[in-house]
């Protein structure tokens, strides 16, 4: 299976997977990388709209529809999509699931927990691997800026968010002790308008076509934290900056 990766990488285009690409900032990344020259391989629940992408421009796109959380199927997934690419220089994770708690609802929390723990975990560690045995590459998640401090209306998603934040900041060590050309990028959105955004009280909420826009740039200079869009580093300082009594009392 290895070999068979790896033997069918060609050098004529970068090649890229998006795990979460049906739509939002997924999509209006994919759009991007593909006209920059990339062939993407996208990802998501919903097949409808990821053949009605891949219509679009069908010797750009392929796709593959799963359930990040049926880890049965994503590592097989993933391969498949790097054989149909011809290799793989890319691997974002853009999906993730969120929801506020204000009752602690087990649900929604353990949800939380097999998306944006578990099947993050799952597929950035088949991606370090494969960027490992390639010698270079470059793996991407969306985290959040919810990472930096705990929330009472939604504990399990913050919670999960610093989890992300701390295993990219473990792989990047570990590309350093291997003295490997292996970037891993953390990008941390603020509010982007998408069916997770809600609220009638978020502030600074940016397009997704804007977050994308950005996230590509910071893809491309292969940072190793980004916020999105670049003002919510203000909020991050103050917020990391709070003591936590004050925190404690929002």
């Amino acid at each position: 299976m290895e070999k068979d990766l790896f033997s069918q990488a060609t050098a004529d285009l970068r090649k890229a997977i998006i795990i979460g690409a049906s739509s939002g900032i997924g999509k209006e990344l994919a759009m991007i990388l593909i006209s920059k020259g990339y062939k993407v391989g996208i990802t998501g629940r919903r097949e409808e709209l990821l053949k009605a992408m891949q219509e679009t421009n069908p010797s750009m796109i392929s796709y593959r529809s799963f359930d990040i959380t049926d880890l049965s199927k994503t590592t097989r997934s993933i391969e498949s999509l790097i054989k149909e690419l011809g290799g793989l220089d890319l691997l974002v994770v853009s999906a993730g699931v969120g929801f506020i708690t204000e009752d602690l609802d087990i649900g929604p929390q353990l949800e939380t927990i097999a998306t944006n723990v578990t099947a993050f975990t799952d597929i950035m560690s088949f991606g370090f691997i494969y960027f490992r045995k390639k010698k270079t590459g470059h793996l991407v998640g969306l985290t959040s800026i919810a990472a930096l401090r705990g929330n009472k209306s939604a504990p399990s998603y913050n919670a999960s968010k610093a989890y992300q934040v701390n295993y990219l900041e473990g792989l990047r060590q570990k590309a350093r002790d291997l003295q490997l050309p292996i970037a891993v990028t953390d990008i941390r959105p603020g509010f982007v308008r998408t069916d997770m955004a809600k609220s009638d009280n978020l502030f600074w909420v940016a397009s997704p076509e804007k977050a994308a826009g950005q996230i590509y740039k910071a893809i491309r200079k292969k940072k190793r934290v980004a916020y999105v869009t670049r003002r919510w580093w203000i909020y991050a300082l103050l917020v990391r900056l709070a003591p936590r009594w004050m925190y404690e009392r929002f």
